[in-house]
């Protein structure tokens, strides 16, 4: 399926099913991909950082992780109907894990995160294979490297927040054995108990990025992304 371009940065559409069947095709053919999560402020700071557009596009699979990168792609005429957050694309990551048996490593967070993730992960998918964690603390990119090579994982989640996590992956990515990669931010945290989600309702309806507004009134400058981005986008279609 072609990928989409909102703004220079390109964006899959597929929707979650879709995905984990191109992973699970990926896993079996020990191909090495990518996934990178883009959201309308990570597209705005692409738009005065090459490096960082650059960044995005070298990644394999570019999940739509925000609403207003949908509203872009109904306005561009495009094909993106499912929004697709980091964090459930790496519980889903974990549910195709369990039924098929592939390995899984938890890399970053502060020290005891990802041990405490790998245990809630435990918890709710009977079976999965959690084959080590390492906390982002760890200096020694080569201890880290050698450990996940050791583990035998098939799936890498990085959790030191972007794009460090994304440029850690594309750094090591050509040492490390595994098949997919995903930077997944605070995802540890959220999994773990350490930082709540946003309640169900506005997950459902795309609006998380209220919910954190209105529980840190200090990311409104971070807010101002989304109105900027939809205005630049409503001005390339006027091109």
């Amino acid at each position: 399926m072609q990928k989409e371009t909102i703004l220079g940065v390109d964006v899959c559409p597929y929707n979650y099913k879709q995905l984990m069947q191109e992973v699970d095709r990926d896993i079996k053919e020990k191909k090495k991909s990518f996934c990178v999560a883009i959201n309308p402020e990570k597209i705005m700071k692409a738009q005065d950082d090459p490096e960082l557009k650059e960044l995005l596009n070298k990644a394999t699979y570019q999940i739509p992780d925000g609403i207003g990168v949908i509203v872009a792609s109904k306005l561009t005429k495009g094909n993106i109907t499912e929004r697709i957050t980091g964090v459930d694309l790496m519980l889903h990551l974990c549910t195709l894990a369990a039924e098929k048996g592939y390995k899984v490593f938890l890399y970053g967070a502060k020290p005891g995160v990802a041990n405490m993730a790998k245990q809630e992960l435990e918890k709710q998918y009977n079976g999965i294979q959690i084959v080590g964690t390492i906390d982002g603390y760890e200096k020694d990119d080569e201890k880290v490297v050698q450990a996940i090579n050791r583990s035998g994982a098939d799936i890498l989640f990085v959790a030191k927040g972007s794009p460090t996590q994304e440029l850690w992956i594309l750094e090591h990515m050509n040492r490390v054995n595994a098949s997919i990669y995903q930077g997944v931010g605070g995802s540890f945290d959220v999994i773990s108990g350490q930082v709540k989600r946003a309640p169900r309702l506005f997950q459902k309806f795309g609006i998380e990025w209220l919910y954190r507004l209105l529980s840190e009134p200090k990311r409104v400058k971070r807010q101002l992304a989304l109105p900027l981005f939809m205005i630049q986008v409503l001005k390339s279609i006027r091109r």
